[in-house]
């Protein structure tokens, strides 16, 4: 390893800066996109010096690298990827559950497990940065991007998401298994209007510190060695442009001492989308004193930049500062000394990681339903799979993998290993010595191979029918927002007739998504929210189908009845005229933080002491059978100066107890859970009363409560 001291780096840092040419600090700045240049062009960019290359693998790395190592100064080029739920663009790589499908585990320590993994492989590929964790919230569900959040809510997000940064970043970058995490996209981008992607967010500062900055603070916190600048605005001024944003608050207020990273073309979208920039070197020169040390994709930003200095117009101090933060990332890397990561050869899906995989994709099954169906326990003879998402590994991985990135592949051989419904539903059905009669149905999309009668007959005579709905890859991720989140194509038609077979009915919701199924749920007999698990998706929700695990998962997000509904998150501000509609319940139809397991917790005794901030209570497995319970405590400030939301959420802990046995679980708060923040962006904690609540969700008949006063 190297063994930089912080004095003997900044020497290092001005030693090359002094000797840097202005051309070669513009080009210190660039990120370049290997797919979108040609072989010729990327050389030339690292013969420039070119700061880093985004989504480039093996040998073309390699002689990129080798260009880099051979100017004038011999700066190591920095390669970028969007490991995004594993190395999935690589399809020899262990993939793991989506972001969201992984939260629903409510466990920090497997998704830190999952980021060590996937930083592992990286590195193996000689790589150094993913574009991860995503730490935007996914309040509005018809977001495209829903599928990359860790759920709606702060504190879970910024728990999660320092989680995944120390598996990513290790105790040290320069470890050849560690590589740099980048936390995005900062700030809000989720929250863009009418969910449609990189659009305009209704955001002030007050709300940003509120509501979307603690995840980041949680980042930074974690030592995440890079942010990435969202799309959107505060207070009408994109944040790419938003010196605020990026320099008074990220860099200087929360201490973050790593580089900025611009999102995909933004400076150019300064002046072809958001029209705040007349050219590109208007744009440029917002974008530079802002704050963004390095830019993804603007090319023209390289001439721009040396246009600007040579005029006069922009400080040379500016790119000094800038290029100074990426080079100190690169030597805390180790990347002069080793440019090249050379992570743990062998490892690419090998048992250790494919095992990290299916465990994550255990605890991430949530039942949300269950009228006594579940687990498949008496003799069965017959049990039909039905559903168009049974046996499609595509819908089963979601986004941002070897099939959808960077450019749409759909064509592509999947790679196994992998385990689909289908496939896990055979293997535990025969154990049992049980029938499985196969039909898709329909498709997601609509399909002239669509086939309804060639179900029900699957169907027919069969003990139970596992249904697998959801959506696919071609409905989620940028570009892919949606108005209507109900089932598409011929989904809900085919559920409906096969109620007319009176048959019990598993629905499973494989999906990038809640979607809005609740005449589904009304007509199961037992329901399942999957999201997209990864390799083993299919097996761990077999093995909760069949009772060989006893489902953990709660949900971090929560699911609306229709899509007029949304935005539906739990922890929403006071002050609806009704606190309802006139044609549709005012609650969701699933909540935030809720799941079932085959046993039964309960919560008693609850007590606080307000003076030390903790909180104590007695959780008790009062079933048959041992199971984990996320413990969650909320809070609510009952009068405030500024609104406040009806609860929040401020701990969780996952717990597992034998069949009768109970537990004191503790918890030991601190002051600044109780602050607020107020119109003039001071965030303090004001006296009065509190009420703090545990349970097994979000929903007010899922807690006990008291009621505290704090001085």
């Amino acid at each position: 390893m190297v063994q930089n001291t912080a004095a003997e780096l900044e020497t290092r840092v001005k030693s090359l800066l002094s000797r840097m040419t202005l051309a070669e600090k513009a080009a210190q700045m660039m990120q370049i996109p290997f797919f979108m240049v040609t072989r010729e062009e990327a050389l030339l960019w690292a013969r420039r010096g070119a700061g880093s290359f985004l989504h480039v693998l093996g040998d073309d790395a390699r002689e990129l690298q080798k260009a880099a190592l051979e100017t004038r100064l011999g700066i190591p080029v920095l390669f970028g990827i969007d490991a995004i739920h594993g190395h999935a663009l690589n399809d020899r790589a262990t993939i793991f559950p989506s972001q969201l499908s992984g939260a629903c585990s409510w466990n920090p320590s497997l998704i830190e497990e999952m980021g060590r993994v996937t930083a592992r492989e990286v590195a193996t590929d000689g790589l150094h940065w993913t574009f991860s964790p995503v730490l935007c919230l996914g309040r509005d569900t018809r977001w495209g991007r829903i599928d990359e959040t860790f759920g709606e809510d702060p504190f879970l997000a910024g728990e999660l998401g320092a989680a995944i940064i120390r598996g990513y970043q290790g105790d040290r970058l320069d470890d050849d298994e560690s590589i740099a995490a980048c936390a995005k996209h900062y700030i809000g981008y989720g929250e863009a209007v009418g969910g449609r992607d990189a659009c305009d967010t209704e955001m002030t500062f007050r709300k940003m510190r509120e509501v979307f900055l603690p995840p980041f603070r949680r980042a930074v916190d974690a030592g995440v060695a890079t942010v990435m600048t969202a799309y959107g605005s505060i207070d009408g001024t994109p944040f790419t442009a938003s010196e605020k944003s990026l320099k008074s608050i990220l860099k200087e207020e929360l201490g973050f001492d790593g580089f900025v990273v611009t999102d995909w073309d933004n400076v150019n979208s300064l002046v072809s989308r958001q029209h705040v920039a007349a050219d590109l070197d208007e744009a440029s020169l917002l974008a530079a004193n802002a704050g963004n040390d390095m830019i993804m994709t603007t090319e023209a930003f390289y001439e721009s930049a040396i246009r600007l200095v040579e005029s006069g117009r922009l400080s040379e101090r500016v790119l000094d500062t800038a290029v100074a933060n990426i080079l100190r990332i690169k030597l805390r890397m180790g990347l002069f000394e080793r440019p090249e990561k050379r992570g743990k050869p062998g490892c690419f899906a090998c048992a250790e990681h494919l095992d990290a995989s299916l465990r994550l994709a255990r605890e991430s099954v949530t039942l949300l339903k269950n009228d006594g169906v579940l687990p498949l326990s008496k003799p069965i003879s017959r049990i039909a799979v039905i559903g168009p998402n049974a046996d499609d590994i595509r819908a089963q991985y979601g986004d941002w993998t070897y099939f959808s990135q960077p450019v749409a592949n759909p064509g592509r051989t999947p790679q196994r290993p992998y385990t689909t419904l289908l496939e896990g539903m055979r293997a535990r059905a025969g154990e049992q010595g049980a029938t499985i009669c196969y039909h898709p149905g329909c498709g997601v999309l609509p399909d002239p191979a669509d086939d309804l009668d060639g179900a029900l007959e699957a169907a027919r005579g069969c003990d139970v029918i596992i249904l697998a709905l959801g959506d696919v890859e071609e409905q989620t991720g940028e570009f892919k927002d949606r108005a209507d989140l109900s089932l598409s194509g011929k989904q809900e038609e085919l559920f409906l007739r096969l109620t007319g077979l009176n048959i019990p009915i598993v629905t499973v919701l494989i999906s990038s998504k809640p979607l809005c199924v609740p005449r589904i749920v009304a007509g199961s007999s037992a329901f399942l929210a999957a999201f997209n698990g990864g390799m083993f998706g299919g097996q761990a929700i077999a093995e909760v189908i069949f009772g060989r695990i006893n489902p953990s998962g709660k949900l971090p997000i929560s699911f609306p009845r229709h899509s007029g509904q949304v935005p539906v998150y739990y922890n929403q501000l006071p002050g609806w005229h009704g606190d309802k509609y006139v044609d549709l319940p005012e609650t969701p139809l699933f909540s935030f933080g809720e799941g079932l397991s085959y046993t039964r917790f309960t919560y008693s005794d609850l007590r606080v002491d307000a003076d030390a901030y903790s909180i104590r209570f007695t959780l008790k497995n009062e079933g048959g059978r041992a199971g984990a319970e996320t413990a969650q405590v909320y809070l609510r400030d009952l009068v405030s100066s500024v609104l406040s939301p009806v609860k929040r959420l401020v701990a969780f802990q996952k717990v597992w107890l034998e069949a009768g046995e109970s537990r004191e679980v503790v918890f030991a708060l601190r002051r600044e859970d109780f602050s607020l923040v107020l119109p003039d962006e001071r965030r303090v904690v004001e006296p009065g009363e509190f009420m703090l609540s545990v349970g097994g969700s979000s929903k007010d008949e899922d807690l006990i409560s008291v009621t505290i006063y704090l001085r």
